[in-house]
């Protein structure tokens, strides 16, 4: 594995715990200030910057306080050259599984996020 697929992978692990966590403040590590985070799943299209974005994520109850079990994968991640790469992603919330379209950039020499476009699967209530 190449130092920069560690690296993003280390940026994606750090996301699967602000997540899990709520943890805002390394939600706003993980994520470039200018990132977009969008779905189709909505209508309208949701759209949100991380100023928008980030008070949801901390209104919201975490499900590492709901005993919630982690499902995070990493579908595969790739590099379109020295500060450009790409990641699939899979994630748990409540009821809800998440498909996740992660775009990163390296700026200032750090791998962030810059977008997040996502698919909304619900799960049914016995699916573990």
């Amino acid at each position: 594995m190449t130092q920069a697929l560690a690296e993003i992978q280390a940026v994606i692990s750090d996301y699967f715990d602000a997540l899990y966590h709520c943890d805002t403040e390394l939600l706003q590590k993980v994520f470039h200030k200018k990132a977009v985070y969008a779905t189709a799943d909505e209508t309208p299209l949701l759209h949100r910057t991380m100023a928008e974005y980030v008070p949801v994520v901390a209104a919201r109850q975490s499900p590492a306080s709901r005993g919630e079990p982690r499902r995070d994968v990493i579908d595969g991640i790739q590099l379109a050259g020295a500060n450009t790469g790409f990641a699939r992603v899979r994630c748990s919330i409540g009821q809800s599984d998440f498909v996740d379209f992660l775009t990163f950039v390296r700026d200032g020499g750090r791998w962030q996020i810059m977008s997040k476009v996502f698919q909304i699967i619900p799960r049914s209530e016995g699916a573990a």
